[in-house]
C-alpha cells in the first residue's frame, strides 16, 4: 500500500497536459529489462531524468546480467515498478532452431523474470507488439481484435500477455500491456533503420507513389507514457495518430540526409520483382515485401487516448535520424 502511495503522489507529467513540474520521488525504484535496447534505452533516460532510481536488466550490461531465456533472475530488491522490455524481434526465423529463440526469450524469458521477482512490484508494464493481431493490412485495428498472429514472434509475444496478465491477477500487481507498432526515435533498428540506411547508400526505391499508411509512435513518447500516472492496468495500442504513409517519411529521411526522393516504380512492377525474390534467396525484395509497402496498416489508439490522456506527437514532426555514424557520414558505395 506505501509503495502505491507513493506512486499515486509522484508529479510526473501527464501526457497532453504539458506540465514542466518534475517532481519525483527519489525513493521510486525501477527495474528495466532490455535496457540497452533502442527502446529500454530510452525509457532508462526518461526515467532517470525524472530522479528515479533506475536497474537495468541484460545478458550482458547492467545491474543485472542475466540470460533470461535460460536463468531466473537473483532480484534481492523491491522494485515499485518493473518494465519488461527485453524481447527477440527483427528476424524472420529460418530454421526450426530460429523460431524456438523466440519462445526462449520473450515466452520462458518473462517466466523467469516473474519468478524472480520475489516481491511483487506495485506496477508491472509489459512491451507488447500490434503483430499479436496477425493482420497484413487494415485500418484503425482495436484492442478487442482476435488475437490472430501466427509468426514465432507475434505467438510468442501473445503466450508472453497472458502469462503477465495471469500473474498480475494472482500477485494483486496492475499489469499495464503496450502493443507498439514500428517504434521510431534516432538510431532505430530493424526496418526503419534498414530504411534510413538504404536510402542514404540509393538503394531504395519507393512503390506505388508511397501511399501506403502505417502506424508508428516516437520511442520518447511511449517512455513518457509509461511515467505518466494516468497509466493503469489494461491493454493499450499506442501510435502517434497520424499513421505516417511512406510518402512522408521517404521525403523525412531524405530531407535530413541531404538526399534526392527515391525513384518510385509502379505497383505492377514491383510485384514482378517480389516473384523473383521468392524463388532467389538473396533478391532484396520479395512478394512480402511488396505487400507490406503497398498495403495500409493501422491501430486505433482511442483507448488510450479516452482513459489514460495519451496524446503523442506527431513522427512526421519530431522524428530525428540520429548520429549513428553507420547511417550519416558513410560514403556511399
Amino acid at each position: 500500500m506505501e509503495s502505491a502511495q507513493r506512486f499515486a503522489a509522484v508529479k510526473w507529467p501527464q501526457l497532453g497536459l504539458g506540465s514542466n513540474e518534475l517532481k519525483v520521488d527519489a525513493r521510486v525504484n525501477i527495474l528495466v529489462t532490455g535496457s540497452a535496447g533502442f527502446l529500454g534505452g530510452t525509457i532508462v533516460r526518461q526515467a532517470e531524468a525524472l530522479g528515479n532510481k533506475t536497474s537495468g536488466l541484460n545478458r550482458s550490461s547492467g545491474e543485472y546480467q542475466v540470460d533470461l531465456s535460460s536463468k531466473v533472475p537473483e532480484l534481492e530488491h523491491h522494485f515499485d515498478l518493473v518494465v519488461h522490455c527485453a524481447g527477440k524481434a527483427h528476424s524472420v526465423p529460418r530454421t526450426p532452431e530460429e523460431k524456438q529463440l523466440f519462445y526462449d526469450v520473450n515466452v520462458a524469458g518473462t517466466k523467469n523474470l516473474l519468478a524472480g521477482l520475489r516481491k511483487p512490484p506495485s506496477r508491472f508494464v509489459f512491451i507488447s507488439s500490434v503483430a499479436v493481431y496477425g493482420v497484413e493490412s487494415g485500418l484503425q485495428i482495436a484492442e478487442n481484435h482476435e488475437l490472430a498472429g501466427v509468426s514465432p514472434y507475434a505467438k510468442s509475444k501473445i503466450a508472453a500477455e497472458s502469462i503477465v496478465h495471469d500473474w498480475g491477477k494472482s500477485n494483486s500487481v496492475p499489469v499495464s500491456i503496450l502493443r507498439l507498432p514500428l517504434i521510431v526515435g534516432p538510431d532505430a533498428p530493424g526496418n526503419l533503420g534498414n530504411m534510413i540506411h538504404a536510402i542514404r547508400r540509393g538503394r531504395y526505391v519507393s512503390i506505388n507513389g508511397g501511399t501506403a499508411r502505417k502506424s508508428m509512435v516516437l520511442a520518447d513518447d511511449v517512455a513518457k507514457c509509461i511515467f505518466s500516472p494516468a497509466l493503469g492496468p489494461g491493454t493499450y495500442n499506442l501510435t502517434d495518430g497520424q499513421h505516417p504513409s511512406f510518402r512522408e517519411l521517404e521525403d523525412l529521411i531524405c530531407g535530413q540526409l541531404g538526399r534526392k526522393r527515391p525513384i518510385n516504380i509502379p505497383h505492377f512492377v514491383a510485384s514482378m520483382l517480389g516473384l523473383v525474390g521468392d524463388v532467389i534467396p538473396k533478391f532484396p525484395i520479395s512478394s512480402a515485401t511488396i505487400q507490406k509497402m503497398t498495403a495500409d496498416l493501422t491501430f486505433d489508439d482511442s483507448r488510450a487516448r479516452d482513459e489514460i490522456g495519451w496524446n503523442p506527437d506527431r513522427v512526421v514532426e519530431h522524428f530525428r535520424i540520429g548520429t549513428d555514424a553507420r547511417l550519416l557520414h558513410a560514403g556511399s558505395t
